[in-house]
């Protein structure tokens, strides 16, 4: 497939809801949003079956934004230099374009920068109120099939909350009805007698410690990718047989401790590090806060996953160690210490956090929770492949999702998209552990 195969964009509009937004509505954004500021968000959702009626599309996303006015809304800084919404009729910006080919054709092709010709994305402008958080790109392929692109910046939603907004749109599609609204409502509140929780709850300094902004004499920034070190996203399904079997190795019941403990020792040898380089994991943490599936907005918290130096060298068989040490991690992450790290965010008037800055270390996303491929718009018109992206504005650095594999997989089937350097990525995929489970290559090499 020639590199010019997607054609120029041949519609871009604005969809606003059918009901009129009253005015001076403002969405005040939470302390998880705002650290979240500088990273973004996109989805493709891959069709083969597709009603391109164009016109059906507008009035169901017109209704299903109703119900999600914050996406049409544009940002605003209050008198206190905090990000808010002003929820309002500024719409969302919906692209349409098309491409050479068909869906499957495309898959057989596809790689990080193919794909992301499919999500449109325009960086903040210098006065936000004009520019547009969220967009939709829809590319028709002229042999069959259609991709759904979504993109937002990651301070407005997180990829669970992004997910839940293409579901609605689906669902309205479908059935008519927006199936699970969303719920906007603001995180627990402090607790009245803070200075009473235990200040040796471990998590707690962790947590804070890794979202603290690293400090520089002169402030520079972390460096952006250089043309040496040009990413490349490789996405790959492990069965349920293989996932089991990883698990068997890693001696460890669960399927994301497994394939993250593998991904981080393989990843690790692939840069040549004499022992596991360091790991930070994003956990969806709705449950642990007692909030409902719901809720919109940001709810992933980022922590380091602590281990000993002297006792994991690569070349020892440490998989089983490694996916204990993010087992142990996950534990620790509950609901007195991750309230801690809300509150101590927002005491300490936190904001655009580095928790997604991976240039030295791995950072591995939890995305289990995600059901992309219950995005129905009709009958047999199911996503047969879902990509995500969550990176920070200065380069994707090192990353690893783990996701939901396609239905008809198996129970423990998962997707895992992993992005690093692109001769990294070649080594990763060298390794003899890697071969030896032989995972499905479905985008990269």
């Amino acid at each position: 497939m020639s590199e010019d195969n997607i054609s120029s964009t041949i519609c871009k509009r604005t969809v606003v809801s059918t009901n009129v937004v009253q005015p001076g509505k403002f969405c005040p954004l939470t302390v998880l949003d705002r650290v979240m500021e500088n990273n973004f968000v996109r989805i493709v959702f891959y069709y083969r079956e597709f009603d391109k009626d164009y016109t059906k599309l507008n009035e169901s996303i017109a209704e299903t934004l109703n119900a999600y006015t914050i996406i049409m809304g544009r940002l605003l800084r209050s008198p206190g230099e905090q990000w808010l919404i002003k929820c309002n009729d500024a719409g969302l910006r919906v692209i349409e374009a098309k491409a050479k080919g068909s869906v499957d054709e495309w898959l057989h092709n596809v790689d990080r920068d193919k794909e992301l010709k499919l999500v449109h994305w325009e960086p903040m402008m210098s006065d936000p109120y004009f520019w547009s958080p969220f967009y939709v790109q829809l590319t028709e392929f002229e042999e069959g099939g259609l991709s759904l692109g979504l993109s937002c910046t990651h301070l407005l939603a997180d990829p669970i909350s992004a997910t839940m907004f293409i579901k609605a749109w689906a669902d309205m599609s479908f059935t008519g009805k927006m199936i699970s609204p969303p719920h906007f409502h603001p995180l627990p509140p402090r607790r009245p007698c803070n200075n009473n929780h235990n200040p040796h709850h471990n998590s707690s300094g962790d947590l804070m410690n890794h979202y603290k902004k690293p400090t520089t004499d002169d402030g520079d920034k972390p460096p952006s990718q250089t043309s040496s070190d040009r990413p490349k996203t490789i996405s790959l399904l492990f069965t349920d047989e293989m996932v089991r079997a990883c698990m068997s190795m890693a001696q460890t019941p669960d399927a994301f401790d497994a394939l993250a403990g593998l991904l981080w020792t393989r990843i690790s040898k692939a840069k040549n590090n004499v022992g596991l380089m360091d790991l930070a994991v994003g956990l969806d943490v709705r449950k642990v806060l007692g909030l409902d599936k719901g809720f919109y907005g940001n709810c992933m918290v980022y922590n380091k996953v602590k281990w000993s130096s002297g006792s994991m060298v690569l070349g020892d068989d440490l998989l089983s160690q490694a996916a204990n040490a993010i087992r142990n991690m996950r534990k620790e992450m509950d609901k007195e210490g991750i309230m801690d790290l809300i509150e101590w965010l927002d005491q300490n008037n936190c904001c655009a956090s580095n928790v997604l800055d991976g240039c030295d270390s791995l950072v591995c996303v939890n995305l289990e929770g995600v059901d992309p491929y219950s995005a129905c718009f009709g009958n047999n018109m199911d996503p047969v492949h879902v990509s995500y992206y969550v990176e920070p504005e200065i380069g994707p650095g090192n990353r690893l999702l783990i996701l939901p594999s396609p239905p008809g997989t198996g129970a423990l089937s998962r997707t895992v998209m992993v992005t690093l350097p692109e001769n990294e990525a070649v080594k990763l995929m060298e390794d003899q552990l890697i071969h030896q489970l032989s995972p499905c290559i479905k985008m990269g090499v």
